[in-house]
Order: structure tokens, then sequence, then C-alpha cells
């Protein structure tokens, strides 16, 4: 199983990004998929998770702000994230949802909103 994030960058407040996630070695299309991030110097807060077949949930601080989305065709997910906050940077991570668990984690992207 590897999960590989990508599309972090430096972004001004008020700006958008999309954050991707690839996905190999198992059975994506059946396994509920999330992000969560680190913003720097804190702990780890919860972001959104999208199931097998699409549905979504979001953090109240993203709400109306971010989308989460997945391909099950090319096994991966995104995060479609807008009107960036500074409060938004920290490092995202895509998470596996396997046995009620986050049994895979990859290796996180850096997004740094600041003027």
């Amino acid at each position: 199983v590897q999960l590989v994030e990508s599309g972090g960058d430096l972004v001004q407040p008020g700006g958008s990004l999309r954050l991707s996630c690839a996905a190999s070695g198992f059975d994506f299309s059946v396994f509920w998929m999330h992000w969560v991030r680190q913003p720097p110097g804190k702990g780890l807060e919860y972001v959104a998770l999208i199931t097998g077949d699409g549905s979504s949930y979001y953090a109240d601080s993203v709400q109306g702000r971010f989308t989460i989305s997945r391909d099950n065709i090319n096994n991966a997910t995104f995060l479609h994230m807008h009107n960036l906050k500074p409060d938004d940077t920290a490092v995202y991570y895509c998470l596996r949802e396997g046995g009620n668990a986050y049994d895979y984690w990859g290796q996180g992207t850096r997004v740094t909103v600041s003027s």
C-alpha cells in the first residue's frame, strides 16, 4: 500500500490549491479516504473524508471552502482548497481508513498561506 500526496505550495490568502493523493497497492474504490493536517507547532486537525461511493464530510473550519473528491478509475483522491487563509498553513496528509482505523498514511504535502 502506498499513498503519495502532492500539490502543496506557497499561496497568498484568498488563493486556491488542489492537493492530490495517488493510491496504489489496494482496491482503492472500497476504502474511505481522509485528509488531516498538522499546522506548525500544533497537533493533527481533521479536514475531510470521502466514502467509496463519494459521500463527503468536512470539518467546520473548512466547510464551504474545501471540496474532497476521488477518482476510482485512477486511484486518487483530491482536496480542492479555495479562499485559503493563513490558518490553513499546515502539512496535509492523506489517510486510508481500514478496519475502523487509519491504517496507512502518506508522507504529507506542505501548504503555506502567506502574503
